[in-house]
């Protein structure tokens, strides 16, 4: 029966009856079990309103399920916060307005198969040093590609992990050849002790790259942009300048700097209200920048 004895053990004690183990006796026997079953209702109104009124100020699932059990609430994880509000939009509401990616049809997080090609000679990101996930030191990067409307314009992105420092570049194609010189143009000058990224195939020159800049690259794994956070944040935040339904191949020099120049330059809270470009320089007023934006 390709089954453990184990299993068939307990199927046999939990379902026979005074005649021994019979089929249609042990399915009527698992039924009545399961309707009998109590079910824990974790999401009560007073957790619905709560979640009603983060979702409102665009906190997203995971934001919300992670305050609430800081604040003592029971503890729901992003997916049950998900599906309510897919049973709210189902019924007619409008809570999933207020997702950042409300637009994109929700992948689950398991059970995905990569089916893109394999990048050869990759490092997994289980491989990198603990010292990247703990973010004590600047020169830790994320890279990723933010792509125009139709598939018209690319822009690369990386952002540093630490002082979340942007560094944006326009590119024709997404073609690996171009996403390595752009790399190389960005970075130029920049202390980088390694630098993560997905598995798009833009990235297959990956270690003609690491070797131009003397670095380690390591790929996150299949479908787990979670892992680029910080670039996947910063993402969602230059597409308030480049929206999707823009096509980049228009975008400017000119256009790039300002949105890079808004960034750097926008005290985050998570920062401690200084700017991204004062904590990559190591600067301790805002008023050292002001000649450096100009």
């Amino acid at each position: 029966m390709d089954r453990h004895r184990s299993t068939i053990w307990r199927e046999r004690n939990r379902n026979s009856g005074g005649r021994g183990y019979r089929p249609k006796q042990a399915q009527e026997k698992t039924m009545a079990r399961r309707q009998d079953r109590v079910y824990a209702e974790k999401l009560t109104p007073e957790l619905e309103a709560v979640i009603r009124e983060k979702l409102a100020l665009q906190w997203s699932p995971e934001q919300i399920g992670g305050r609430l059990t800081v604040e003592g609430h029971e503890s729901l994880c992003p997916e049950t916060i998900y599906r309510f509000i897919k049973r709210d939009r189902d019924e007619g509401g409008s809570l999933w307005i207020n997702l950042r990616r409300s637009n994109r049809r929700r992948k689950k997080r398991f059970g995905t198969v990569e089916s893109r090609g394999q990048i050869k000679d990759r490092t997994s990101i289980e491989d990198r040093p603990q010292i990247v996930e703990k973010r004590k030191r600047i020169g830790d990067f994320e890279r990723d590609t933010v792509i125009g409307k139709g598939h018209k314009g690319v822009l690369l992105t990386i952002v540093d992990r630490v002082s979340k420092k942007v560094f944006i570049g326009k590119i024709g194609k997404k073609t690996a050849a171009l996403a390595h010189g752009k790399t190389l143009k960005l970075l130029a000058g920049q202390s980088i002790h390694s630098l993560t990224n997905d598995n798009g195939k833009e990235f297959a020159q990956h270690k003609k790259t690491a070797k131009e800049l003397n670095t380690q690259i390591f790929f996150t794994h299949a479908y787990s942009s979670q892992e680029r956070g910080t670039n996947e944040n910063t993402n969602g935040l230059i597409r308030q300048y480049f929206p999707k339904s823009m096509d980049l191949r228009s975008v400017t020099v000119k256009e790039i700097k300002r949105v890079v120049n808004l960034l750097d330059l926008r005290p985050r809270k998570n920062l401690g209200y200084r700017t991204p470009l004062e904590v990559h320089l190591g600067l301790k007023s805002n008023y050292q920048l002001v000649a450096l934006a100009m």
